[in-house]
């Protein structure tokens, strides 16, 4: 039997809804029917920040909070959660007047608002990182508050706010109700399918895969939807109306992130936030081009399976599981097939996957000994922006000479795409030869015919694919470690 009722926590209290549009936002949700207005709506797109609010949900046993942006996250993607804003964090002293959180009490200290517009969306930010048991440094901070724009008062303040605030031990009213709070969601980890609606209008969630699966044969017309970090944009900017709507983050497995000694496994409903470690463990590069995608709101929503599904020309993480050569693993019903990742992009807006299908799980290799990858986003804006080029590169070198190459560019065509030519260039020139790496960089030119559009020129793109392909072969043949590159990483976000 499904459930036919969404249920979450609001500032503790359980709250059930029977009537949950498809199509409805978080935002809407608070804004328009609870009538709790500090949670502001920005951009509508994900991309100011305004709208953060905070998510708790159980992890590994553990009570976890991830900011994530309201105007975007479907209102059935909650359920389960402990939904938090920034009105619920101020409290009633003893003498029944208003006690502000610390993170609040801080932003006043130290001058962090002025029209104060964006305001609610930093302090719920901080308030998520209040909670990470992380005593942050400025860098963290930055991180932390990469999401949320300010045009008035400017970062230091507020980044100063952070760091006399929050210590990495939560002292609130939320921690001190930690106990109920995990007693309650605990209680609503039934086990059974969410469906609300009907057959012909409906958000659903099923608790496993095998429903997920089956519940996505039987409507391969519905919208399958992890974060909604692009779906969302669907619904706020092109106003697309999407009757069924088929949520993969309640299905028990489904975000299963499993690392062994030859390759990392990554359940295609895991979130960036949940993948980070294990991608970043088979190289440095992967971990920084993974901190840059979007923002904390965005990498506690987005999959790295829906960004794979997606399509999109300009994802980063597909040029990088094109260049490790991961296999793509995809579920209709009961039946599964895999397929290596690069086979999966056929044409601009078209891939292999038939209807009711979806993308299951990814098996990424990790690095040999004598392999080595480098990876750039390149973009206008450093932090939470779409990249004009993302390139990744993975050469295998023996005795001085590369015996093999894959190289993956987004940005440069109608789909994620290998250089063949350049690769081809490339395989058994000796590493340090830099007129045969001039070389590999013309024939990238046979590869791609880039587009001129908002975000770059044809021109510019080929120049810079060229020259990150100088760049690469420049690092791999000097012998830059990992080690050092960590170092350079941190140096440069400094």
């Amino acid at each position: 039997m499904a459930r036919n009722q969404l249920v979450f926590l609001r500032n503790g209290k359980r709250v059930e809804l029977a009537d949950v549009g498809a199509n409805e936002t978080l935002l809407d949700y608070l804004r328009l029917r609870e009538r709790v207005c500090g949670t502001k709506e920005g951009c509508n797109e994900g991309d100011c920040g305004a709208c953060t609010v905070s998510l708790g949900a159980m992890r590994d046993g553990k009570l976890v909070y991830e900011p994530v942006n309201a105007c975007i996250r479907l209102l059935g993607t909650v359920d389960g959660c402990d939904v938090i804003t920034v009105d619920d964090l101020a409290i009633q002293n003893r003498d029944g007047g208003e006690e502000l959180h610390p993170v609040q009490q801080a932003m006043v200290d130290h001058h962090g608002s002025q029209c104060g517009f964006c305001t609610p969306g930093f302090v719920m930010a901080l308030f998520s990182l209040y909670h990470a048991g992380v005593k942050p440094d400025r860098q963290t901070v930055n991180d932390w508050v990469a999401g949320n724009l300010c045009r008035c008062t400017g970062y230091r303040p507020i980044a100063d706010a952070a760091l006399s605030a929050i210590s990495g031990k939560a002292k609130d009213a939320l921690s001190r109700r930690k106990a109920k709070t995990l007693k309650a969601l605990t209680e609503m980890m039934d086990g059974e399918d969410l469906f609300v609606g009907t057959k012909e209008r409906f958000f659903a969630a099923p608790a496993s895969v095998a429903s997920l699966a089956a519940l996505c044969a039987t409507h391969p017309d519905a919208t399958i939807v992890s974060g909604a970090t692009d779906v969302g944009l669907w619904i706020t900017k092109q106003l697309r109306d999407l009757p069924k709507m088929i949520f993969t983050g309640r299905a028990t497995g489904f975000d299963e992130v499993k690392a062994s000694r030859d390759h990392v496994r990554i359940g295609a409903g895991a979130t960036y936030a949940q993948a980070f470690d294990a991608l970043a463990s088979i190289d440095p590069d992967i971990g920084e081009v993974v901190r840059r995608i979007g923002s904390r709101q965005v990498r506690a929503s987005g999959t790295v399976g829906g960004n794979v599904a997606n399509g999109s020309p300009i994802g980063d993480t597909p040029p990088m599981l094109i260049a490790l050569d991961a296999e793509l693993e995809l579920l209709k019903g009961r039946k599964k097939r895999t397929m290596p990742i690069e086979k999966f992009f056929i044409a601009y807006g078209k891939q292999d996957r038939a209807p009711g299908e979806l993308v299951s799980a990814l098996t990424v290799p990790k690095l040999k000994k004598n392999q080595h990858f480098r990876a750039y986003k390149i973009s206008k804006r450093f932090d939470q922006d779409i990249s004009a080029v993302m390139a990744a590169f993975r050469l295998a070198v023996e005795k001085g000479k590369v015996s093999e190459a894959r190289i993956a560019f987004g940005g440069m065509a109608a789909t994620p795409k290998r250089a063949s030519n350049a690769e081809k260039a490339l395989t058994g020139i000796a590493i340090g030869d830099e007129v045969a790496w001039a070389k590999a960089a013309e024939a990238m030119a046979k590869d791609y015919t880039p587009l001129t559009d908002m975000r770059a020129s044809a021109d510019y793109r080929l120049k810079v694919a060229q020259n990150l392909l100088m760049k690469a072969l420049h690092e791999i043949a000097s012998g830059n470690d990992s080690d050092s590159r960590i170092v350079g990483i941190r140096e440069a976000a400094q």
